[in-house]
């Protein structure tokens, strides 16, 4: 058989990773604030001789180098999208990514857990009206940033029969939070930002009870809180991006849909099914289909339900000895 022959039964492996994704241009987007924002705050540090400004404005360098992390991702998966060294395309660079971005968001939590048991013990003075003000602008730009990576979820369709407005806006809230999370290299820097921001928000209650009645204790004490919920985040984020490096299995429900669609109305049988992620929400397979009176593959394809985003299956039928 000629090689031209056998044309019209090839397919690409780049499986849409070629096409910029929405995340990209927000997470660009939110570098860009965050850069400004502490070249402001390390000149403004310098200029008047602040060192909560200097800190935070380090800080803020800190978060944008992590932030990097996910802009890169995105350009090498659409760069090599069609490289055939990778051999199902290059959506798991998005979960590598995060996986090494969950990695600096446990070290960043020890690092404040670590220097809030000193402070505990060894209190320092706090200016707080300095440290006050700078934690409302990191509040600010961090709020700014997290509205900017969450996007427009409300752009899906909202028209249908027998269904509230309400209802419509639900469904369609829950579907853009499902995306966000699914994207793990966009939810990386999600949790990068949400981090921030109950840094921000936890040090603005304790500096204002410190500064107002003089409880002091709570500055370090809220510093261990957030390495605990930062923490918390962390070791989600590694655990979903973790089961899609080691090709672990995919929701119970796509597997159910799979199974429902083969089996019933026939008599089909699976007899060994493996399905893996091989970007954020799509899918590979493996499906072994035994039957008294089997089809061909092309059939039992056509059955798979076309919305639970298997992009890349192959199909071996057995016959019911």
């Amino acid at each position: 058989m000629h090689t031209k022959s056998i044309e019209p039964f090839r397919h690409s492996h780049t499986f849409g990773q070629d096409i910029p994704r929405a995340g990209e241009k927000r997470t660009m987007v939110v570098i860009i604030v965050t850069a400004i924002t502490m070249a402001v705050e390390i000149t403004a540090g310098i200029i008047y001789g602040s060192m909560a400004l200097l800190a935070d404005g380090l800080h803020m360098g800190s978060h944008a180098s992590a932030l990097a992390i996910t802009a890169f991702a995105y350009f090498y998966t659409r760069r090599h999208a069609a490289d055939k060294r990778f051999n199902f395309g290059t959506g798991k660079v998005n979960s590598l990514a995060a996986f090494a971005s969950a990695v600096l968001l446990i070290v960043f939590a020890l690092i404040m857990a670590v220097e809030s048991i000193k402070r505990l013990f060894s209190p320092v003075p706090i200016e707080f009206n300095q440290a006050i003000l700078v934690a409302v602008i990191g509040l600010v730009v961090n709020g700014l940033s997290l509205l900017i990576l969450r996007g427009n979820g409300h752009s899906d369709n909202h028209h249908g029969s027998g269904h509230s407005h309400s209802e419509h806006h639900h469904h369609a809230h829950k579907k853009h939070h499902h995306s966000l999370k699914s994207d793990h290299n966009l939810w990386s820097a999600y949790l990068h930002i949400l981090a921030d921001t109950l840094t921000s928000l936890l040090a603005i209650f304790a500096l204002l009870a410190g500064k107002y009645f003089g409880q002091r204790w709570l500055d370090p004490f809220m510093g261990l809180v957030g390495a605990a919920l930062v923490t918390r985040w962390s070791l989600g984020l590694l655990r979903a991006s973790g089961h899609v490096l080691l090709d672990m299995k995919v929701p119970p429900e796509i597997n159910e849909r799979i199974h429902e669609a083969i089996e019933s109305g026939s008599d089909a049988l699976i007899s060994d099914l493996h399905i893996w992620a091989v970007g954020p929400e799509i899918y590979a397979g493996e499906i072994v289909i035994i039957a008294s009176n089997p089809r061909d593959s092309e059939h039992y394809k056509g059955l798979l339900p076309e919305d639970i985003g298997l992009v890349h299956t192959t199909i071996q039928v057995e016959k019911c000895r």
